[in-house]
């Protein structure tokens, strides 16, 4: 498979008046072809802003990319004047946004929203494109699609909408879907349908797909390979299997222990990250988990590590007490 999307030491800043947050901070990354990629982490690491560079949506003019490229089959997106964005959003590359009630138009039909992308990027006259719409519609399991068209996203449950979003990102086939925590504001039942549907459509359609999430239950599943976050960065990569069995960073190691097992005996209590995130715009120098780290030394607050390789399976990790780090051994000293 060759490589789709190539994103090189990305920066995307945000002028406050508190400083400069570094929401994405010299990130790369890459998708290939058919490929199920996920970027994993808490709240406020640069996932979503990471999404969003790539679409250039980033809110101006406080958000600015100030520095990186994003190769899509060859051409860097940054370059393009907004004309020729304008033609790769949706029709080459689509986001799922992670909340439906606010991405659909309250005042526009579904059939008038979903038809509106297949006019303007494949140029179906408008009967065309409602006929497609319906199609889509109910390839994504919604009954009774033609008169559904003419109903309201208001209408619909959260599970429907999030369904239509699936439909709309799908419609002009494009290469790349970014998925922005498609599932979140769903109960659990639905989130399984809507994933399982992803996933289908995905490996149905040929088409690669970036999911951002902090639900590792949901990368294990889906992903092929993982990225982690921390802090506007990547801190630690490799495939979904290499990063489950073998965590090579205390972060991502955090995250696993954090999350209740079926395959292991009941514990008291899980067993938490300590402490609160960065603020990005007041980095601490070295690495940005050093304060929350139990693994930490003292080179961990001066120097801040680069990704290394760990063995030659692809799996990288950005630490430098890394072959301290497993889950069968618990850390040695104690976060000061």
């Amino acid at each position: 498979m060759g490589t789709l999307l190539d994103v090189i030491d990305l920066q995307t800043h945000f002028a406050t008046r508190g400083g400069v947050v570094r929401a994405v901070d010299g990130v790369s990354w890459d998708v290939a072809e058919g490929e199920t990629v996920a970027l994993v982490g808490e709240s406020g690491c640069g996932k979503s802003v990471s999404a969003l560079s790539i679409m250039r949506l980033v809110a101006a003019p406080a958000g600015r990319i100030v520095g990186g490229r994003v190769l899509f089959k060859g051409r860097d997106l940054l370059s393009l004047d907004e004309d020729a964005m304008r033609r790769v959003r949706g029709r080459e590359i689509a986001m799922i946004f992670q909340e439906p009630m606010t991405s659909l138009n309250p005042v526009l039909s579904i059939g008038r929203q979903m038809t509106e992308g297949l006019e303007t990027h494949l140029s179906m006259t408008p009967t065309a494109a409602r006929a497609r719409a319906a199609e889509l519609l109910s390839m994504v399991g919604i009954p009774d699609p033609a008169r559904r068209l003419g109903q309201y996203p208001h209408q619909f449950s959260g599970g429907m909408r999030q369904r239509m979003m699936i439909a709309m990102a799908l419609a002009c086939e494009p290469s790349l879907v970014l998925a922005d925590e498609p599932t979140t504001a769903l109960d659990v039942t639905i989130q399984a349908q809507i994933l399982e549907l992803m996933k289908s459509l995905s490996r149905r359609l040929g088409v690669a797909m970036l999911m951002i999430t902090h639900n590792l239950g949901v990368v294990a599943r889906y992903a092929d390979r993982v990225n982690v976050m921390y802090a506007g960065k990547i801190i630690e990569r490799g495939t979904a299997r290499e990063i489950y069995a073998n965590p090579r960073h205390p972060y991502t190691l955090g995250l696993l222990r954090s999350v209740p097992r079926l395959d292991e005996p009941r514990r008291a209590r899980l067993d938490p990250i300590e402490g609160q995130p960065p603020d990005l715009s007041r980095l601490p120098g070295g690495c940005a988990f050093a304060p929350r780290c139990a693994f930490r030394v003292e080179r961990c607050v001066v120097e801040t590590p680069p990704l290394r390789p760990i063995g030659g399976t692809g799996h990288v990790t950005a630490c430098w007490e890394a072959e301290r780090v497993t889950r069968a051994r618990e850390p040695v000293g104690e976060a000061r």
